[in-house]
């Protein structure tokens, strides 16, 4: 496995870049993959409110299920709908927005 320094953390990633380290993760690491999976606005160096209310609801689901939510039930404990968050994780949920919560890739539909 390749390792990366995220948010000053060295982290064991997979290829596709998904943390193997889940409790290495915080929000400086967050941050640090939102900016490489290219989930901030030209010119912002931090994610804003709405980004963290969909990587807080998935962190804190993964936390206490061992699994990504479905992607339904993000948007409706979330209250941001699905298009919206394709907008702040171009990526989608999974490839972003799990990416950037330090989840284990997705292997169902999120």
């Amino acid at each position: 496995m390749a390792k990366a320094t995220l948010g000053g953390v060295e982290i064991e990633v997979d290829d596709d870049g998904f943390i193997q380290e889940p409790d290495k993760w915080n929000k400086d690491v967050a941050e640090d993959i939102g900016k490489i999976e290219a989930v901030l606005e030209p010119g912002q160096d931090k994610m804003g409110a709405d980004h963290w209310t969909v990587v807080d609801y998935l962190r804190n689901y993964f936390l206490e299920f061992g699994i990504a939510p479905p992607i339904r039930m993000v948007v409706k404990k979330s209250g941001i709908d699905l298009k919206k968050i394709y907008e702040l994780f171009p990526k989608g949920p999974a490839a972003g927005a799990c990416k950037v919560a330090g989840l284990p890739k997705p292997t169902g539909c999120v």
